[in-house]
């Protein structure tokens, strides 16, 4: 629109042109029409000369602002790349870093297992040892063993079985989920230990634990299940998955005066891990430990490790004292709770024993839940959490599985698993 006013005044001009030539007789009309064409054919050219120049000028101011933009995009783009590669370097760095903290864990707990199962061992030989009742919180969190092979064994041949087992590091970890109620979540898996025979036979606690205790083995069982708890854990925490798991140790161990220092004191190197690890004692231990052991379990809580009672015979209990040693979470049998509190010298009903344990900072978790109707019976009386076939079996772990686990995101998720026996 522009380009045409202007074109239209440049007519104009060399119009007026012409007719001043004409009436002052400098032309005649035929010279004066020419001479204003001319004159209107010189504008336009100036005026297209000019219009180029502004072009390249402006067009020129652009190329060198884009040029400008470039090299500024250019250098922000290999200050980010750098940036990137520093931190890929950082992250490749820690990752191989925590690779070879866990392999340094597994080598030393190897080292530990062979010379303390050997000198134990050897020990069992020249003193033969009472044979020792099976501890109940082992026992009753997996099926009844199996017929097999090493039934027809005797007690120095299943013990001799049972050291090459562990010196071989042949023991599987079994997960069982706890889940949350009522939304079901999972929120925890127990670690349960098994081992295996040489020839695969599944050596299960009801028959190790009668040999292995009164050897001093059960110490090396629990060493060996809280290195797994402790790679189980690692892989949760790189995956920033808020699940802890919980890890039974046995009376022996909790009693046992030259492996538990140990114990505590590779926990207090490892602190980061306390809030995603439980530790679970029989309440026979508790009950019977000696003025050291509850020494031991306030060090374990002062580290910041929460603690976890099961097998609960009686409900008779000091609760405050158990907080006290760093008790958070009570496991209590659905049947119990359901129909038993009276047997099990409960003061108050199952519909207020939540929270008469809540007022000393307990959780509840109903152990052995077999079915729905337990469920709403549980979930009336205020339930935190549950445990039992009906929300998942305990599963046997492979290490490539250990990978998997940050995908479950409920008791269905799938874990790759071999069914004991």
């Amino acid at each position: 629109m522009t380009n045409a006013l202007i074109v239209f005044g440049y007519a104009i001009a060399s119009a007026a042109f012409a007719a001043v030539l004409r009436a002052s007789g400098m032309a005649s009309a035929p010279m004066a029409a020419i001479a204003g064409v001319i004159a209107f054919l010189l504008a336009a050219q100036l005026h297209s000369t000019l219009s180029r120049r502004r072009e390249r000028h402006a067009s020129a101011r652009e190329i060198a602002g884009l040029k400008r933009a470039s090299r500024e995009f250019g250098k922000a783009l290999e200050e980010t790349a750098g940036k990137m590669k520093e931190m890929n370097a950082g992250l490749e760095a820690r990752a191989s870093a925590q690779s070879r903290k866990i392999i340094a864990e597994l080598q030393v707990l190897e080292s530990l297992m062979k010379d303390f199962a050997g000198r134990i061992a050897e020990k069992a030989r020249i003193e033969p040892a009472a044979e020792a009742p099976v501890e109940a919180h082992i026992e009753a969190a997996i099926e009844e063993p199996q017929p097999s092979l090493l039934d027809a064994l005797g007690r120095p041949e299943l013990l001799e079985t049972i050291r090459a087992s562990l010196e071989e590091n042949r023991v599987d970890l079994y997960l069982q989920p706890i889940v949350s109620l009522p939304q079901r979540k999972l929120r925890f898996y127990e670690a349960l230990s098994r081992l295996r025979a040489e020839d695969g036979s599944v050596i299960m606690p009801a028959q190790y634990i009668k040999v292995a205790a009164p050897a001093g083995l059960m110490s090396v069982v629990d060493n060996l299940l809280l290195f797994r708890c402790v790679q189980i854990v690692r892989r949760l925490i790189q995956r920033s998955r808020d699940i802890g798991v919980f890890c039974n140790i046995s009376g022996d161990t909790l009693a046992d005066a030259e492996f538990f220092p140990q114990f505590l004191e590779y926990l207090h190197h490892h602190r980061d891990l306390a809030h995603q690890i439980v530790f679970e004692f029989a309440q026979s231990s508790v009950i019977g430990a000696s003025a050291k052991a509850q020494e031991n379990l306030a060090y374990l809580s002062s580290l910041g490790f929460h603690l976890s009672m099961d097998h609960i015979e009686t409900l008779s209990m000091d609760f405050a004292r158990l907080k006290a040693l760093g008790f958070r979470h009570l496991k209590v049998r659905a049947g119990t709770l359901t129909r038993g509190m009276g047997g099990a010298g409960a003061a108050v009903a199952a519909e207020d024993f939540k929270k008469l344990i809540a007022r000393h900072g307990l959780n509840l978790i109903a152990e052995r839940v077999e079915d729905e109707k337990t469920v709403v019976q549980l979930l009336e009386y205020g339930v935190d959490f549950g445990q039992g076939y009906l929300f998942g079996e305990p599963r046997a772990v492979r290490d490539d599985s250990l990978k998997l686990l940050d995908k479950s995101e409920a008791v269905t998720a799938v874990i790759p698993f071999r069914r004991a026996g």
